[in-house]
This record gives C-alpha cells, structure tokens and sequence, in this order.
C-alpha cells in the first residue's frame, strides 16, 4: 500500500455521558419494595448506574493516559515544516520521524515544560526506517520520557489515542481503535518517486493529520505502541487522505532504531533484508510495470552470489510476485537477513529461479 507522510502540522477526545433519569417510585422510603412492583423499572434502576459506571471509567482512563503522557510529546519546527517527536529519556533525545527532520541540522522544540521553544541538534537520521533522533541543548526540569511498550502484544480491536501537533495544533489528541497489524507500507517520495517501505506498521483508525507525524499512538496503559507516520491517500480524492486509515511505526523497531542511534551516534544493524543490487522499474508493451530491472550488483552481495548480473530483470521473489521496485522493496521488508528464498528472474527473455540468501541493507 502507498501513503503518504504526514509532515508539517486532532481535537482533544470528547467523552459521552450517559444521563439517566429515574422516576419517583412510591413507597422507596421502606425497607422493601412493594409485592406488586413492576420487574421491568427494577430492572432499570439497577442497570442505569451500571452504564453511568462503565462510561466514567473509561472517560477516567483517557484522561488519566492524556495526563501522563502528553506531557511528553513536542512540537518540532524544522525550518519551515512543522512536526511531532516523543522525549525518549531524561537526557534530552527525542525520537521523531526522518521525514519531519527532512535535511535540518537544528531544531526549535516546543515542550510542556518549557515556556518559549527550546534548541535541538540532530543525532542521526535513518530514512530506510523513517526514525530519527534529535537532542535538546538544555534539559528543562521535569522533563519526562515517554514509557514504550510491547508492539507484539497489540490487538485489533485495541483502543488507541494519536497524539501530536496536527496542522500545528500542539497537544491534540484523536482516538480511534487498532484496525490491523502487520501492514508494509511504502511511503510517497519526493518529486513522485518513492520513499521509505516499512513493514509491521499498526493502522489505526485514529485520525492522522500532517503534523501528527512523529507523535505517540498510545494505548490505555499509558504506554507508546507505535509513532504516527503517515495516512493512506485515496486516488479517488485526487490523492488526498483517506479518512481512517493511518499507519504507525511499531515501538519495539522505534526501539531498536533509537537505541542504536543514542548508544553509537547512528544505526550498525538495520535488520533489513538486502539483494544488493541497484535496480529500476521495467514496463511491458503495454506500459504496464513488468519487473525490476538490474542496473547494478554489488561485489559480494546476495543477488551477486546467486548469479544475477546486470540486465537481468527480477520478477518475483518467495512467492510475491515483483513488478515494480516498491513490490520488491515490500517483498524484502517482510524478510529477515540470511532468510534462504527463491528469485525468479528473466536473462535475455529466458525465464530462471535460483536460490538466494538475502543480506544486510
């Protein structure tokens, strides 16, 4: 699926309360009701309390999650755009989307804690994954890290709440449900080409607005489960957002990205499969996108160890067919380096399958 990222700049949740109007009912002031009283308004006395009870507490538990950790997530400008990060500890760092960094170096970082906005320098940036991490030149009192949980125990199902700075509006909160796990979602690039592909993204149905991007999607134990990221666009709104449909990076990869980032400055192990080669789109005939061509193989690398040379034109990998670079990036991003599979490909019309042991991007 193609999305698009939502950088540059929902409304904070509204609880419904449930009202109960109960009628006088003669003779409440014995012990006992009446022998004759009618089973149905008992019934109603007792079960509209219930529904008051289970209204306010879950009205009591989103701003109980909003309470604890909106404070910890900022507002990033980034030159002209305008972003969402999460403080990532007590040193200052805050992880954030690569493409909300775009090329800036410093940063102007509004906190819950800070009146006017506080300078930031960027650590490192790693677009493979969008994530990125940029650190506060001063740490004001009371900054507090956001808590990260587990991605792999998400439900669908699962309520969530998106927080960030949609549109520019800091400290907004949507909510909305987890719609499902495990999505590979290539994000749009620049100049119509494409950006990032990234697997095991969690869709909410959350609202995701530019500016979201960067943020917490959080679940009702107050912990992070993924960073908003990017919205699905639909080609029948002449690509604008389609409503619903958002996508989150899962926090155990946040964690993996970050943690490398802070410890050693940039990321040592991607975890991303790799063919080695560098490769391009191939149409048919009939202009329709028919594989990925081999420009170029790297000495050593997978695709240079099972044989392929330039001009080869890959069309399928495992049991995906591949058709476009984004079909192939998706393809690897499901995949794991030293993962033994199959890659169908076609040498001057003749169609081959080798075996191929994918590497390290």
């Amino acid at each position: 699926m193609d999305a698009s990222p939502t950088r540059a700049r929902t409304a904070v949740v509204a609880a419904v309360v449930v009202c109960c109007l109960g009628g006088l009912v003669a003779g409440c002031s014995g012990a006992g009701s009446p022998a004759g009283e009618d089973v149905t308004r008992r019934t109603d006395r007792v079960a509209q309390p219930a529904a008051v009870t289970r209204a306010d507490n879950l009205q009591s538990a989103y701003q109980k999650v909003i309470r604890d950790v909106l404070p910890s997530v900022v507002q990033i400008e980034a030159g002209s755009d305008l972003g969402s990060g999460i403080v990532y500890d007590d040193r200052g760092h805050i992880v954030t989307n690569a493409h909300v960094v775009g090329e800036e170096k410093t940063f102007r970082v509004t906190t819950a804690h800070s009146e006017d906005p506080l300078a930031a320098t960027l650590v490192s940036s790693y677009p493979e994954q969008d994530l990125a991490v940029i650190r506060l030149d001063r740490v004001p009192d009371g900054l507090g890290a956001a808590r990260f949980g587990d991605s792999g125990k998400v439900e669908v199902g699962q309520i969530v709440l998106a927080m960030g700075s949609p549109l520019g509006l800091s400290s907004s909160v949507t909510q909305g449900i987890v719609s499902a796990t495990g999505r590979t979602v290539s994000e749009g690039g620049t100049d119509g080409g494409t950006g990032a592909t990234i697997a095991n993204m969690v869709q909410t149905s959350a609202a995701i607005n530019p500016g979201n991007s960067g943020g917490a999607l959080v679940d009702l134990d107050g912990e992070v489960i993924g960073i908003p990221t990017l919205a699905a666009t639909d080609p029948g709104l002449g690509q604008g957002a389609a409503p619903g449909i958002g996508f989150a990076i899962p926090a155990s990869m946040v964690r993996t990205v970050a943690d490398q980032i802070v410890a050693h400055g940039r990321v040592t192990d991607s975890g991303r499969a790799a063919l080695g080669i560098t490769a391009r789109t191939v149409v048919d005939a009939d202009h329709r996108a028919a594989g990925v061509a081999v420009v170029d193989v790297t000495r050593g690398g997978a695709a240079d160890r099972a044989g392929l040379r330039a001009g080869d034109v890959i069309t399928g990998l495992g049991d995906t067919a591949v058709t476009t670079i984004t079909s192939l990036a998706e393809a690897l991003a499901a995949m794991r380096p030293g993962e033994r599979t199959t890659l169908a490909f076609t040498r001057n019309g003749d169609e081959r399958t080798v075996d191929v042991t994918l590497g390290k991007q």
